[in-house]
């Protein structure tokens, strides 16, 4: 029923490898096991980004991303979109889709 972008498609989840904890109030991302050695740093997300996250531990579209987000949030749908566009290209850029 939205009138975006994002066509219902290509499926993406999380690698396996990396654990979302939250510490004193901030998000961050850390690699467990085997990931410890191919990814030497953490990654700090906020409150969207975790959201985003953890409905990326199971296969999503970027469609079903957005339906999520504005369903859990109070924001607009070109904003919305844009927000999700630029996290898939942050987590494509470190390896950590699947």
């Amino acid at each position: 029923m939205c009138t975006n972008q994002f066509l219902e498609g290509e499926q993406m989840r999380l690698k396996d490898g990396f654990l979302l904890r939250n510490v004193a109030g901030e998000y961050v991302v850390v690699p467990t096991g085997n990931s410890m050695v191919d990814f030497k740093a953490m990654i700090s997300l906020n409150e969207t980004g975790a959201f985003l996250w953890e409905q990326l531990l199971a296969d999503k579209s970027e469609q079903q991303l957005l339906d999520a987000l504005l369903s859990e949030y109070d924001v607009d749908e070109k904003t919305a979109s844009e927000d999700i566009k630029e996290f898939v290209e942050l987590l494509k850029e470190k390896n950590l889709l699947v």
